[in-house]
């Protein structure tokens, strides 16, 4: 039996040969490391909100002199059907990383023509107005509009812009970023999630406290 970096009870084939391909890739872009067991607290974050369990399969750390960034290979349950119930799995992955400041709660993702026709309707998207390409790209909901607009700088929006991949959504709760998608798992994609993370706590970006 071939021994893999992450844990593989239970998986498909699929998911399996899918995280090894990330991994090596992961490897030879980045000096990533196995963290060990650490609880990175992920039922925190309304992007797992529908899922009834979610486990992490293998965790990365890469490190750098300002802060060290994650990868989570995750492995997430969904629950479908009220009266007959089934689980549905999904492999994913994501990057986690820690910011020095704290954001509140702030969900970020490309706008949608929905987004834009209820924007209208019942305006609650934070925009920017000295950054229009930012706001006019993505959607950006917080909880706290102050903390938001003040660490959300021209840098950290800029650094969102560069983000090679379309189809993503940023999470922040108070000091702690999680970025990724729900699509199944594809090597390249999770390398954008890599530079994404690593960029952030490379330039210990923040606001005031």
């Amino acid at each position: 039996m071939e021994n893999y970096p992450f844990d593989t009870e239970g998986l498909t084939d699929d998911a399996i040969k899918r995280f090894a391909e990330t991994h090596q890739k992961l490897r030879e872009e980045f000096n990533i490391l196995p963290t060990g067991h650490i609880d990175f607290d992920l039922h925190q974050f309304k992007a797992f909100g529908k899922c009834s369990d979610v486990n992490v399969r293998g965790s990365y750390v890469i490190k750098r002199d300002c802060g060290d960034s994650y990868i989570l290979f995750v492995q997430v349950v969904y629950k479908i059907g009220d009266r007959h119930v089934t689980h549905h799995q999904e492999a994913q992955v994501w990057g986690l990383t820690y910011l020095k400041h704290n954001f509140g709660g702030v969900v970020i993702r490309r706008e949608t023509l929905t987004d834009k026709i209820l924007e209208l309707i019942h305006p609650h998207e934070l925009d920017f107005a000295e950054d229009k390409a930012f706001s006019n790209t993505f959607y950006v909901v917080a909880n706290d509009y102050t903390k938001a607009t003040t660490c959300m700088t021209r840098d950290f929006r800029n650094a969102v812009m560069d983000i090679r991949d379309n189809d993503f959504m940023i999470e922040i709760v108070d000091h702690t970023l999680l970025i990724g998608n729900y699509d199944p798992v594809v090597p390249e994609k999770s390398l954008h999630i890599a530079e994404f993370v690593e960029r952030i706590a490379e330039a210990c970006w923040g606001g005031v406290e």
